[in-house]
């Protein structure tokens, strides 16, 4: 019998409770958990859980966290993520997914088995860009302009969606702009690091995340920017099952997700 999760931070379309391995989701800047939960179509054999973070989707009147220590702490206080696991992260899940996999390894609990990072620089290399969380709403639409498109030419129509948006924006570029690296021991899970060709970051930026594991790494770029995980959607997560199914072991004991 499985145990209730919590409403707040993980949210999941389908429970698949014999699923040898779990893919627990972290969203980019402004994302939500809702994005993610929807590969669990694509994904037959995994159990696919979207990380729902404060100021965003359900949980929208929540304050959001503006920095990376008091997220981490927090979200590793509440979750239990099981056994057999792995972090799928884009852009700055993908820096949120890493420091949880640290944060859970230097506390003795079980980390992932895989990393996924998608689109975001390697963490060590200096900050990239020009911080905007502190400008008023609409320098901020227009920073996010070049990445964000569509939905920033929305935001700038539409009074109501910015409401409800621009908050956990802000707060999640804060996070980026306040975060400092800490050298740490490497994990030892496998990671793979994917991006899009057409996005302004570059191979070096992204293949330095080789350095933070001591397991087995892979790089891949597909068609796209840096949003590609919507075009290639398909092509991302036939790797992803594939990099679950090489490393999945034989005999797999696993604890039900507890808040």
């Amino acid at each position: 019998m499985t145990t209730p999760l919590p409403p707040s931070w993980l949210a999941c379309r389908l429970r698949r409770p014999e699923a040898p391995v779990r893919l627990f989701c972290f969203p980019h800047s402004g994302g939500s958990a809702g994005e993610y939960v929807r590969w669990a179509d694509a994904l037959p054999d995994i159990e696919v859980w979207g990380v729902q973070l404060p100021g965003r989707g359900a949980r929208a009147e929540e304050t959001p966290f503006s920095r990376m220590r008091e997220l981490v702490d927090t979200l590793v206080a509440e979750v239990d993520f099981g056994t057999s696991f792995a972090f799928f992260g884009h852009s700055l899940g993908a820096l949120v997914a890493f420091e949880t996999a640290r944060r859970l390894r230097d506390l003795g609990r079980t980390p992932p088995d895989r990393l996924f990072l998608s689109a975001a620089p390697a963490p060590q290399l200096p900050p990239r860009g020009i911080p905007a969380s502190h400008l008023d709403d609409d320098g901020l639409i227009t920073a996010l302009a070049p990445t964000y498109g569509e939905l920033a030419v929305e935001l700038r129509e539409d009074a109501e969606l910015r409401e409800l948006l621009l908050p956990g924006l802000r707060a999640d570029l804060a996070v980026v702009e306040s975060y400092r690296h800490e050298p740490h021991a490497p994990l030892d899970c496998a990671m793979t690091v994917t991006g899009g060709t057409q996005d302004d970051l570059t191979r070096e930026e992204l293949e330095p995340w080789r350095v933070h594991t001591t397991g087995p790494f892979d790089f891949h770029l597909l068609p796209g920017g840096h949003f590609y995980l919507r075009e290639q959607k398909d092509s991302l997560l036939r790797l992803v099952a594939e990099a679950l199914r090489q490393g999945r072991p034989h005999t797999v004991s696993r604890r039900d997700v507890k808040p």
